[in-house]
């Protein structure tokens, strides 16, 4: 389904080498050219800035580069699927953020696939920029993130809704507190999610809205892992914000303390998200009915 030319033009961007692209393809580099050629004569633009030594796309390049890694994807997808009606399987692919993967979301696919054998099931874990540009180009079909993202392409159900909470170590001072203020967490010292991720961009939005900046708190470490910020928090290394779902089961187990922030609630969603035209509506009722099974089970 996808044309040579275009199968060409993303390994040269990929490569950033003709010469490199055209041994990849084993293809002569003459032979490269004109099919990049072709792809600009076809749209009347160029695709690569010639002013510059370096391989670099020209902003119209890097929107075409945007589409055929689309086109790419759907033709796996187109083949992906005939292999699996003739095999009367089926293959799905679901992104999930990282605050997401540390609730029932795993759980909840492994359980689908248990129920569902001829489906088999691929996760990606990333952050929730990166996991939506996988959902735009049809490299994942369905996505549970934590938050809510707007974007008139994807449709949504909402399966729980979390809030983000204080942790700190049962040892620290304000574990035995009923409650703690806003002036008193700006002398202890945070580790946080990295500014872009979406409890961190949440914790900030709720800060605003009590006349608050993040710039007042003191973030000494930012870590893209919540198990490890845990463990730093449990050694009693700092406190931070995260979602109640992430510590459930280190505060049964009695290694971290959540201790209410006065009138602070930060409520926080989690969905399924999934494409407007995603066909098979049943499997998003069936990932539904599990999540609400695996929730009650836990007793909430």
């Amino acid at each position: 389904m996808l044309d040579q030319k275009y199968v060409t033009f993303i390994e040269v961007v990929k490569s950033g080498s003709f010469t490199k692209a055209a041994d990849k393809l084993c293809l002569t580099q003459p032979a490269v050219s004109n099919q990049i050629k072709a792809i600009e004569s076809e749209f009347g633009v160029r695709i690569f800035d010639r002013k510059t030594r370096a391989l670099s796309l020209t902003r119209e390049g890097e929107i075409l580069y945007k589409y055929a890694q689309r086109m790419e994807t759907l033709t796996e997808n187109a083949h992906q699927a005939i292999k699996d009606s003739l095999k009367a399987v089926r293959h799905l692919s679901v992104g999930l953020t990282h605050t997401s993967k540390e609730n029932y979301a795993p759980l909840v696919l492994a359980r689908f696939c248990n129920e569902n054998p001829d489906t088999h099931i691929k996760i990606f874990i990333d952050g929730i920029k990166n996991i939506y540009k996988r959902l735009k180009i049809y490299e994942i079909d369905l996505a549970i993130i934590d938050g809510n993202y707007s974007d008139d392409n994807f449709s949504s159900v909402l399966l729980d809704v979390d809030y983000l909470c204080l942790a700190v170590a049962p040892t620290h001072p304000f574990a035995k507190l009923k409650s703690v203020s806003l002036a008193q967490l700006k002398t202890q010292p945070f580790i946080l999610r990295p500014s872009k991720s979406n409890s961190r961009t949440l914790f900030e939005n709720h800060l605003l809205s009590r006349g608050e900046n993040i710039d007042s708190f003191n973030v000494l470490m930012e870590v893209d892992s919540i198990t490890v910020i845990k463990e730093l928090v449990s050694r009693g290394l700092g406190v931070t914000v995260i979602a109640y779902s992430a510590v459930k089961a280190d505060v049964s187990k009695g290694n971290l303390s959540v201790v209410p922030v006065e009138n602070l609630s930060m409520p926080r969603e989690i969905n399924l998200v999934y494409h407007k035209d995603f066909e098979h509506r049943e499997i998003l009722e069936e990932i539904y009915r599990i999540y609400q099974e695996e929730k009650n089970r836990a007793g909430e």
